[in-house]
């Protein structure tokens, strides 16, 4: 058995270990969420200016489980960091103070990310799509569609604003040196572009700006910290 494999067997016996912590803590949680689902998503509802439809009788007790979901992997995200950097510090031989700031900065960076979209991309995104009824094409908008559009985004966006810890990660265990992000930075821009043209709500470039430009701040953000904590 090669390192890999060894690495890998010893994360994913760890991620066994804690599945009923996280299956449990998802599960209540969502039962939680689901008994104020009505209330989450008026305010959704409010915040986005929408008015929304069913289609189908389980439609919105489908989108209210939808909802609970979402806010339930928004509210765990940091025992669900602390799991993942606990399973990935025995193999990859990280300290307890480093798994201790790693944590810190997921969260930090994962609700900064998320706190972006909804408070700022997703109003400017819905509105551009929005900008094309006319008189005689008015949206009727699904609820479902609109639950699963707004909760994919958000979590997207909250997962893709953790790249300087990637980027420090996969640094620190000598996979990626720094010198290849460093070396790298028109790819990384492309990358980063393409992703952006993903992930954004609308094709347009100012959608795409919205998120392109602070991920590209955040991975020469990456590249600083890599040499303000001397790691090469």
């Amino acid at each position: 058995m090669n390192t890999t494999t060894q690495r890998l067997a010893i994360i994913i016996k760890d991620l066994r270990r804690a599945a009923l912590a996280m299956g449990l803590a998802l599960l209540l949680g969502c039962l939680g969420f689901y008994s104020i689902s009505r209330q989450l998503l008026t305010v959704i509802q409010g915040h986005l200016h929408q008015k929304l439809a069913f289609f189908t009788v389980a439609e919105p007790f489908l989108a209210h489980v939808t909802v609970s979901l979402a806010m339930t992997l928004f509210t765990i995200m940091p025992m669900l960091s602390y799991f993942l950097w606990r399973a990935l510090a025995k193999p990859f031989s990280l300290s307890r103070s480093l798994i201790f700031w790693f944590v810190i900065f997921s969260c930090f960076l994962f609700y900064s990310g998320a706190a972006f979209c909804y408070f700022i991309t997703l109003p400017f995104g819905i509105d551009f799509l929005l900008d094309f009824q006319t008189e005689q094409l008015r949206p009727v908008i699904s609820i479902s569609e609109f639950v699963s559009f707004v909760s994919i985004f958000v979590l997207a966006f909250g997962l893709i604003f953790e790249l300087p810890i990637f980027m420090i990660f996969m640094a620190k265990i000598k996979i990626l040196p720094r010198s290849f992000f460093e070396k790298n930075r028109r790819y990384a821009a492309l990358v980063i572009s393409v992703i952006a043209a993903l992930l954004t709500p609308t094709p347009d470039v100012f959608n795409m700006l919205l998120m392109g430009v602070p991920l590209y701040m955040l991975y020469e953000v990456g590249i600083i910290v890599l040499k303000l904590l001397r790691i090469a």
